[in-house]
């Protein structure tokens, strides 16, 4: 019987590895750091019930980044970071309602921590990271997928929209 290939044992941590320097310095560090400081998050926590709306964002958030990061791995034998790219187009799970569910996933926990932190300038990070997101896609990652994949993203890019729903 023909073994297929997976995902290298190594994957994980190379996945985990990018997980914690940029979408950890965009969704955790900064946040925590520099924006909302480590004062107003010690001020409300623990959440109170009336947050649970905003932690719930922040979870489903949280959630579709590492859900669509084990996608990469296993569907397409790669990792989110652009210096070690999936090497099959992933078109499956998350992937087939929008063409970004990380970063629709990224910015859903950025907007969760305004809300929990009632931070105007989270908010106005989490603007700026979607603004930031969209002209990455469209300046380069778009541009580059069809280079790597040609008739294959065409056809997705014909089927699936960029933001899911816009």
């Amino acid at each position: 019987m023909e073994k297929t290939a997976g995902p290298s044992r190594w994957i994980w941590l190379r996945a985990l590895g990018f997980t914690v320097l940029l979408p950890g310095l965009i969704m955790v560090y900064a946040p925590y750091w520099w924006i909302i400081t480590p004062q107003r998050v010690a001020a409300r926590w623990p959440p109170e019930a009336m947050h649970a709306p905003a932690l719930v964002v922040i979870v489903v958030g949280f959630s579709i980044y590492a859900v669509c990061a084990r996608r990469f791995a296993v569907d397409g034998l790669g990792t989110p970071a652009p210096w070690d790219p999936p090497r099959r187009l992933v078109t499956s799970g998350l992937y087939r309602w929008t063409r970004n569910p990380m970063y629709v996933g990224i910015v859903l926990a950025l907007l969760g921590e305004a809300w929990l932190f009632s931070s105007s300038a989270q908010l106005t990070f989490a603007i700026c990271m979607a603004i930031a997101f969209h002209l990455r896609v469209l300046l380069y990652e778009e541009p580059v997928l069809r280079k790597l994949f040609g008739a294959e993203f065409d056809a997705y890019k014909a089927r699936v929209r960029r933001w899911g729903v816009v």
